[in-house]
């Protein structure tokens, strides 16, 4: 089994139908993207064999897809990157990938190269060397592949801030795609999705149902998340669909009121990746209507362990509304105690599940994968409780992730790097409610007796190391931080703190 077979088919059976939009412009047929995948994965067997690993750094662009593809097709896994990490990031989880090619968008390309050994091989996306790798005799036809070959490498991190590698399967991702076709969507060559949100992430993940019923792929062209343009597109396409974050649903709501309504061309919005508050999802249904879904999931098993699907939604009750729904399809799902054993409703406890979505551990870290992976079950880190209709909702996060717009952002890869200021003593990060973004970083910084630091001093370190949006949004000087009995950083007192505004913004 090989996931190329959903675009081999998709192709076959309607080989002129659209595949990808520019915007409103039309970029390739299903015949098209079929070769083009096809070209590049007689290019890529030139750098590596079967198993092999393929990078992609890269905004949102049409040639994303036939990338994946010819990654596929050639047996080999694929490696999206965040294209908004900064260099020295994608260098560490290159370092750790060891893929036998790099590609890269325009502006990435020259910096991630600089950021790299001498020698790594990187394809600028759209260069005069991808043109030559288009330019290959297409394959006769993708590899063979088993299902339990690895296809997607997706990489998380824990809350060390250390990024590790999801090791997702052909069998995984065609797993995850039925699962949305029988959960979310009966999609067809009518449809289409606008990638608004990040490719290498979920939206990149919902390539796959999409190709799998020959709808269309319609990449902004300003490849990213605009509201007006999103709505412009809707108006333009007709029966979109799109996976967005819960801070870009509020940001279209808001634009589609200042213009007096919203799109007749928007079929679907599933949001996930983010706390979607109560009062935002009743204002968004009240002006969108019945078009949403909710997913909940991880990288671990990709966009699916419970979710909301349209019916769900029709006079559901607030408790519903704030919740996570029910297990999707294939997936098994319990709140368990520290031991392991089963909760009785209500109760409060780690979420774990298991299913053929689920990873079969992390890339080369056999420790993480034994404290993630137990006794057949994915231990997610996060906590909630079922209700007796069996509807999951999360209560907290075990792992002290940060999800600021959809993306998470871990305490400790931001502590590291303004510990590295000489006039810090100490510094803990935490996340602070926001109503745009859902949460915003906050650090609360101890100095060193007699030293000096301004936030501009702070921003200057986090810009040169981290990506910008990690950058904490508030800096907090204390003269010491609240510690346990053991030493440890108190954070939820830190938490209450940032909660309650009780503390004002020093320089």
């Amino acid at each position: 089994m090989n996931i190329f077979h959903l675009l081999d088919g998709a192709a076959t059976r309607y080989p002129e139908r659209p595949a990808i939009f520019r915007g409103d412009v039309l970029v390739a047929s299903h015949a098209r993207l079929r070769a083009d995948a096809l070209a590049l994965a007689a290019a890529f067997s030139d750098h590596g064999v079967q198993g092999d690993r393929i990078v992609v750094a890269a905004k949102n662009c049409p040639e994303y897809i036939a990338i994946l593809f010819g990654a596929w097709a050639a047996g080999m896994m694929v490696t999206p990157l965040n294209a908004k990490l900064h260099p020295r990031e994608m260098a560490m989880i290159i370092e750790d990938a060891e893929p036998v090619l790099i590609l890269a968008g325009a502006d990435l390309a020259g910096p991630l190269a600089a950021a790299l050994p001498g020698g790594s091989p990187v394809v600028e996306i759209g260069g005069e060397a991808y043109a030559a790798m288009l330019a290959h005799t297409p394959l006769a036809g993708p590899a063979v592949t088993q299902p339990d070959d690895l296809a997607w490498l997706f990489y998380t991190s824990g809350t060390t801030g250390r990024s590790k590698g999801a090791m997702l399967s052909h069998r995984n991702l065609l797993a995850m795609t039925i699962a949305h076709l029988a959960d979310f969507e009966a999609l067809s060559p009518r449809d289409s999705i606008i990638h608004a949100a990040p490719m290498s992430h979920g939206s990149g993940l919902y390539i796959l149902p999409y190709v799998a019923r020959a709808a269309a792929q319609i990449i902004p062209a300003s490849d990213g998340f605009d509201p007006d343009e999103f709505l412009d597109l809707c108006d333009f396409h007709l029966s979109c669909g799109a996976f967005l974050a819960p801070t870009m649903v509020q940001r279209l709501r808001l634009a589609g009121e200042r213009r007096g309504g919203s799109s007749p061309g928007l079929r679907s919005i599933v949001y996930g990746g983010g706390p979607m508050y109560l009062s935002e999802i009743k204002s968004s249904l009240a002006f969108f209507g019945p078009v949403f879904r909710q997913l909940y999931g991880q990288g671990e098993s990709p966009m699916t362990i419970t979710g909301l699907c349209a019916a769900d939604y029709e006079g559901a009750s607030d408790e519903t509304l704030a919740s996570v729904g029910w297990p999707r399809s294939g997936m098994q799902v319990r709140v368990v105690d520290k031991r392991g054993d089963e909760l009785p409703v209500g109760e409060v406890g780690e979420i774990v599940c298991r299913g053929d979505i689920v990873m079969s551990g992390y890339w080369r870290d056999t420790p993480a994968t034994r404290k993630a992976l137990r006794g057949g079950w994915l231990y997610t880190g996060d906590m909630g409780s079922f209700d007796r209709s069996g509807c999951l909702t999360l209560r907290d996060r075990s792992k002290e992730v940060i999800i600021s717009g959809g993306t998470n952002i871990y305490p400790r890869e931001v502590e590291e790097v303004l510990m590295a200021h000489p006039a810090v003593e100490e510094v803990a990060v935490c996340g602070e409610p926001d109503e745009e973004w859902g949460e915003s970083i906050v650090a609360f910084i101890a100095l060193k007796p007699g030293a000096e630091a301004t936030t501009a001093e702070l921003d200057s370190l986090c810009i040169s190391r981290i990506a910008r949006f990690k950058r904490p949004k508030r800096y907090v000087f204390l003269p010491t931080l609240p510690k346990s009995s053991y030493g440890k950083i108190l954070k939820r007192e830190l938490k209450l703190l940032a909660e309650a505004k009780a503390i004002s913004q020093e320089s």
